[in-house]
């Protein structure tokens, strides 16, 4: 059974959850108000016995622990091999998962939430009140209870290319003297070489995520806006640790950052009527890979085919992406409706013919 690690109110006790809204943590139970460093502050001076379950933690890093213990409760907490940060299900604490977290898996940083719960239901309540067809139930009170607030891992690149290209431009010109339409045609042989800075290249750090686009659909994330990684910031949240390495992403991010370098090449052959590409090239002088925590507002959904559906929200921007139920009911009834005034209008022109 692996330790779990809840980070405490230093005046009453009481669990500690991250606040969007001013970017600290608060304590529901006497109201007390923290900075990140209050907090490290007060967990250095507890007790050895405090840091060396920590350690304990940390040891079990690799390992795929399924089940915890609340601190709180002493109920189970049962999880799959990726959670880092989740809630007890009996007593509400919010726990993060030792281990899960450290070591090789240790985020380099992590981009905090900014919008909070209340404006994401908000703004989830009136983006579903624009889509005519989804089903009540998708958005009933049973379903806002289910947002949950997710830091999902992702690998951010930054990256410096070396590249050239050469091809072949035409010039065009035609021009009328009397009757006689004469065109001339100039080919040049174009050379292009440069440099390149591409930063920010984020790709998905998590297998479960792969089929859904909800990991595309919402970004960009603001990166410059991400802090140093602390895990108060979790608080209150769930959070996944990565399960995919860079390593396995190596081929794909070589191919963006060449079609990229190859783009911008490409946009500075301007004033020619055509352009054929011939040789291209490019090489990766530089790399950097950042392990990041980046939060997303997430709420599913399963239809009496066990099909799921999602609506998922970045957690700074706001940016909103979604695949939908459509209800055949509403759908239906819709369509019932205007073939019945389609048909009125019908049959009154026809009166008057």
């Amino acid at each position: 059974m692996a330790d779990v690690l809840t980070h405490h109110c230093p005046n009453c006790g009481g669990p500690l959850t991250f606040n969007p809204s001013d970017q600290k943590f608060h304590c529901d139970y006497c109201l007390s108000i923290f900075t990140v460093e209050d907090i490290e502050r007060f967990e250095a001076q507890e007790t050895p016995a405090t840091a060396e379950s920590a350690a304990a933690g940390e040891e079990q890093s690799t390992a795929e622990v399924d089940l915890f213990l609340c601190p709180s409760c002493g109920a189970q907490i049962v999880t799959d091999h990726t959670t880092a940060a989740t809630y007890c299900y009996f007593c509400h604490n919010p726990v993060v998962l030792s281990g899960r977290l450290t070591g090789a898996f240790l985020p380099n940083k992590v981009l905090p939430f900014k919008i909070d719960r209340e404006k994401a239901i908000s703004d989830f309540l009136a983006w579903t009140k624009k889509k005519r067809f989804i089903p009540k139930d998708f958005f009933n009170e049973q379903q806002i209870e289910k947002m949950t607030g997710v830091y999902f891992p992702y690998w951010v690149v930054d990256a410096e290319t070396a590249g050239d290209l050469t091809g072949k431009g035409t010039s065009l010109r035609v021009w009328i003297i009397g009757d006689i339409e004469y065109t001339e045609t100039k080919v040049y042989q174009i050379f292009r070489q440069g440099k390149a800075k591409i930063q920010h290249l984020t790709k998905n750090a998590l297998t479960k995520n792969l089929q859904q686009k909800m990991v595309e659909g919402v970004q960009p994330f603001p990166i410059d806006q991400a802090v140093d990684f602390h895990t108060e910031y979790l608080s209150g949240f769930q959070a996944e640790k990565r399960d995919i390495e860079i390593t396995e992403l190596a081929e794909q991010i070589k191919h963006e950052l060449t079609e990229y370098t190859e783009d911008l090449l490409r946009d500075t052959v301007a004033g020619y009527t055509t352009f054929t590409p011939g040789n291209r090239s490019v090489n990766v002088e530089k790399q950097d890979n950042h392990y990041l925590l980046l939060p997303v507002w997430l709420v599913t959904y399963q239809d009496a085919a066990d099909k799921t559906y999602y609506y998922a929200m970045n957690g700074q921007t706001g940016k909103v992406s979604g695949i939908l139920p459509i209800s055949n009911k509403r759908l239906g009834l819709f369509s019932g409706g205007i073939f019945a005034v389609l048909l009125g209008i019908a049959l009154i022109v026809g009166y008057f013919i």
